[in-house]
């Protein structure tokens, strides 16, 4: 502190705080821009040099974030040394199927005491593990090293600087704190919370109803069924996550019922248009060719069923989803919420 009591000036002229984003498709590159336009100083990685180069040069990714103008405190390159030198944070949005083998690439050049931030949402084939955890086990770090960020965040509303808020949450609340700081601007702002599980499962179960939305979408079903479908579907959602030690009030919160809406109103939604086209009569495999992009609710419909059998946790909207998929329920007849052996209590 200085005594001349002009501390903002002081702290003005502190460089901006180094950052790296691993992954340049649409969250990765919207990311970016908002830590970019949080203050910091951002290099994305891209694996394409032609991407990184149009990143760099044009302030544009045409590919993934079409019309958008990217900020000049941002840019790209394909070589992960350059993108990695010095930063403080390390943010990772890459295909979460593909995360434990980009750890092993980087483990060697991750900065000693960066911290470690997760974007994706998604659970590991075979082994069900949330992308937190794979993070933890392949660098060998801490807790407190680790952030995970989740919430209402379709990535083009975003970059168009739509407000949102999301919420950032870590075994450390230092450590949330840190990056919630490093991911707030004037159009999102970043909650903090220390209940890392709950936060995750809402990323990935949130997916799975919204594929639920989609097939009744496409049916033909209105309001009344979606709304309905939506009500459950977060009860399912918090049993599940309270049941692997999430708290009942995250589900309730942004990374819940906040991601929940979002996803089950967009159009954009890559889970939605999934449960849309089966909810017209495609079947999964049609489904599948159709889209161009992965829906990861699609590939966690299986482990999530498992993940809850194992708790004794039960699940019908999403098992009815896992039946449709399986072509063995007519997308007609899917009602989840008045499935039930005897009348709820309460509800």
């Amino acid at each position: 502190m200085h005594h001349n009591g002009y501390v903002s000036e002081a702290s003005a002229v502190q460089p901006a705080r180094r950052v790296a984003v691993l992954g340049a498709g649409s969250w990765g590159t919207t990311f970016a821009k908002i830590l970019a336009d949080g203050g910091s100083d951002v290099a994305i990685w891209a694996r394409r040099p032609e991407l990184a180069r149009e990143i760099s040069q044009s302030k544009r990714n045409s590919d993934y974030l079409p019309g958008i103008n990217l900020p000049r405190g941002l840019w790209s390159s394909s070589q992960l040394p350059e993108v990695l030198e010095g930063a403080e944070q390390v943010y990772f949005s890459v295909p979460s199927q593909s995360l434990r083998e980009n750890l092993r690439i980087v483990k060697d050049l991750l900065p000693p005491d960066a911290l470690i931030i997760s974007l994706m949402k998604g659970v590991e084939k075979g082994t069900g593990a949330r992308m937190s955890e794979v993070m933890r086990q392949e660098l060998k770090l801490d807790g407190d090293r680790v952030a995970v960020v989740s919430g209402p965040n379709l990535a083009l509303e975003i970059a168009k600087e739509q407000p949102t808020a999301a919420v950032v949450s870590s075994d450390s609340l230092e450590t949330a704190t840190l990056v919630a700081m490093t991911a707030t601007n004037p159009y999102f702002r970043s909650f903090v919370n220390t209940d890392v599980i709950g936060t995750e499962f809402g990323g990935i179960l949130k997916n799975l109803i919204a594929v639920a939305i989609g097939i009744v979408d496409g049916v033909g079903y209105g309001e009344n069924t979606k709304a309905s479908i939506i009500t459950r579907g977060l009860a399912e959602m918090t049993d599940f996550a309270v049941a692997y030690g999430g708290r009942a009030e995250t589900l309730a919160g942004l990374a819940g019922l906040g991601d929940l809406i979002a996803t089950c109103e967009s159009s954009l939604s890559r889970n939605n248009t999934a449960g849309r086209l089966l909810g017209q009569g495609y079947s999964y495999s049609e489904v599948i060719k159709q889209m161009n992009q992965t829906a990861e609710g699609l590939s966690s419909v299986a482990p999530v069923l498992e993940l809850a059998l194992a708790k004794g946790v039960e699940m019908p909207i999403v098992s009815q989803v896992a039946e449709v998929l399986a072509g063995t329920l007519n997308p007609r007849d899917i009602a989840p919420h008045l499935t039930t052996d005897e009348l709820p209590q309460g509800e």
